[in-house]
This record gives structure tokens, sequence and C-alpha cells, in this order.
């Protein structure tokens, strides 16, 4: 009998991430939601005392052989300071070298890397109806010229996608939102002596009831 003792993750082994959150969900038992907020390998530290508990998170790390990259500051793809949060550069190229979808599982597996950084995109479902389109069952996949277009100018938006502020309760919130004939757009920003900045864009396609409403109603719905 071989007996097979696994030091690393394999690929391709589907209970992988639960078991690893069970696990790290475990070690850090008593920091959860305190000071720390984990989710896999991302760990976010909140504190006022913040090189105490960042001292108390690695050494948790080390005595349970979990080792960290000390020069990365990317939580779950995103550049989180104290003042704005951004997408990393790095997710921004790989969604410009993104090649042209041939095929519907092509696509998706964009769409789907696309749509976790959907809070940075003005419009986003809006900007992308022509290729949610073209997802239908019993359709053909036909990438045309609009389909095409919207795939350009979804990756040039993700290039100048703006920093996000992130939320101030003492500072003046605005709600602003736009409707087009089938998709729903909103921003949350807010006021500082410096202006006006956002802090998160929201969009969704329209249900086929709501296709029928006043465009004013539409903005209002916006706003739920």
């Amino acid at each position: 009998m071989v007996v097979m003792n696994i030091w690393l993750c394999h690929f391709g082994l589907t209970n992988f991430l639960a078991s690893f959150q069970n696990l790290v969900n475990d070690i850090f038992a008593d920091f959860l939601d305190i000071f720390a907020v984990v989710y896999l390998d991302d760990i976010m530290v909140f504190s006022s005392s913040q090189e105490e508990h960042v001292a108390s998170v690695l050494q948790r790390l080390r005595d349970n052989n979990l080792f960290s990259k000390a020069s990365s500051v990317e939580y779950l793809g995103y550049v989180v300071t104290s003042e704005v949060l951004k997408m990393n550069s790095s997710k921004v190229q790989q969604i410009l070298n993104w090649p042209q979808p041939k095929n519907i599982k092509a696509l998706q597996s964009f769409l789907g890397f696309a749509i976790f950084y959907c809070c940075v995109i003005e419009n986003y479902s809006k900007k992308i109806s022509a290729l949610t389109s073209l997802l239908k069952k019993d359709s053909p996949f036909i990438f045309d010229e609009e389909a095409l277009s919207q795939f350009q100018i979804l990756k040039e938006a993700f290039t100048t996608a703006p920093i996000l502020s992130h939320f101030n309760p003492s500072l003046p919130t605005i709600v602003d939102t736009d409707a087009s004939d089938y998709a729903l757009g909103a921003v949350l920003s807010e006021v500082n002596d410096s202006g006006k900045h956002p802090i998160s864009f929201d969009s969704r396609k329209l249900l086929p009831a709501e296709l029928n409403y006043e465009i004013h109603d539409k903005e209002l719905l916006g706003i739920v």
C-alpha cells in the first residue's frame, strides 16, 4: 500500500478552496471581525494598533507553518490604501491582453473576470449589453462589429477607471443615477475639500417588465 502525503495543493481539487477557507477560519477564529478579515489567502488588518495586530497575524501564520508575501499590498485583486481603492495594474494589463473571444465559453471567461471589477466601471451593464446578448441559448455566436466595439470599449474603460475613495460617513454623500433603454447605472460619491469623488459604481440590465418604464422612472429605479 502506498500512502501519499500532499504538501502543496494540486490543480483540479475542487474542494480545496472550501477546505483552505475552513483552515484559515480556524486559525484566525479569535481575530475575525475584531481586527482582521480573512478570505482565502487574502488577509486584511483594520486597527488603531496596526503594528501590534499585523505582528499578531504574522505570528499566527508562523505558528501554523503558513507564509505571506510582505511586499504585497493587493487584496482580492485591488490595491488598497488608507484613503483609496484601485485595480491592480497587473489585472488591468491582463484585461488589455485578453484575446477576442471565439466562442461562448471564451466570452463567459472574459465577462466572469471583468465583472469582479465592475464597481470601478461606470455603466458597466450598458457597456456589455451586446456581449451578454451573445450568451443567449439557441442563438448563433456571431461576434459582429457591435460586439467587437463593446469588447474594445470595455477594455479601454479599465485603463481609465477612476480611483475610488473609501466611504466616510462624516462627509456629504451623493447618489447619481442614469438609465438607458435596457440598463440602469448608479454611482455613489462623496464630497470633500478637493471636490466630488466616486466611492463605487453599480449597474444592471433592466428586467422585461422594467423595459416599459418611462426614463424618469428608470432613473428613480436606479436609486433602489
